[in-house]
């Protein structure tokens, strides 16, 4: 925890995140617990029964992953289209540092979502684990979608740390004012969000 990876916006440069990291971090959290609350409401027959409450999550799988997946593409879509070109000043977050601040700032929403989906299990097995997993799927979409944008347009998207703060850390949000851009081999994750095979691969 020594490095909190906040580039405060001096005069001369501010702290870069990459857009699809920060839209990614929250993937693999919310698939998880989503998963794991879905597995132990598996065990609980619930109010409805086993089957209605997976049939229901499998339900709300598709429209949470959908309605994730597809929404505000186009304030994304928007911002990206005028991004201006990173400084020279300004400073690229590492994807770690990024991943681990959107954590940090959302654990407590994190635990809550969690213990919701696990109460709902006495009602409804298995359905409210299934609507974070499909939440989870979502992100991941998006953010595969933004790469797809981003090897397309050969320009990496960026958004100032110090506008992550508010509206839940979007980096869609009404506080983020424009995107920055940078060549395809800045930083430290590729396209989508994902770390970097290897440099050979850029």
């Amino acid at each position: 925890m020594t490095r909190s990876g906040h580039g405060h916006g001096h005069a001369h440069g501010h702290g870069l995140a990459r857009v699809a990291v920060v839209v990614r971090a929250g993937a693999a959290p919310l698939w998880w617990l989503g998963v794991c609350a879905a597995g132990v409401g598996v065990l609980t027959p619930g109010l409805t029964g086993r089957r209605i409450g997976v049939l229901a999550g499998a339900a709300l799988f598709v429209l949470a992953t959908a309605a994730v997946a597809h929404g505000g593409r186009k304030r994304y879509v928007t911002l990206a289209a005028s991004a201006s070109r990173a400084a020279k000043h300004d400073v690229l977050q590492d994807r770690a540092v990024t991943v681990r601040n959107w954590r940090r700032h959302h654990r407590w929403w994190l635990l809550l979502a969690f213990l919701t989906a696990l109460a709902t299990a006495f009602a409804t097995p298995a359905t409210g684990g299934l609507l974070l997993a499909g939440c989870g799927a979502g992100l991941w979409l998006k953010a595969a979608w933004l790469g797809r944008r981003e090897r397309s347009d050969e320009a990496l998207l960026w958004v100032r740390v110090d506008w992550l703060r508010g509206d839940a850390g979007s980096p869609a949000g009404k506080q983020v004012k424009a995107y920055r851009s940078t060549g395809i081999a800045a930083g430290d994750a590729a396209p989508g969000g994902a770390r970097r095979k290897s440099p050979s691969l850029v």
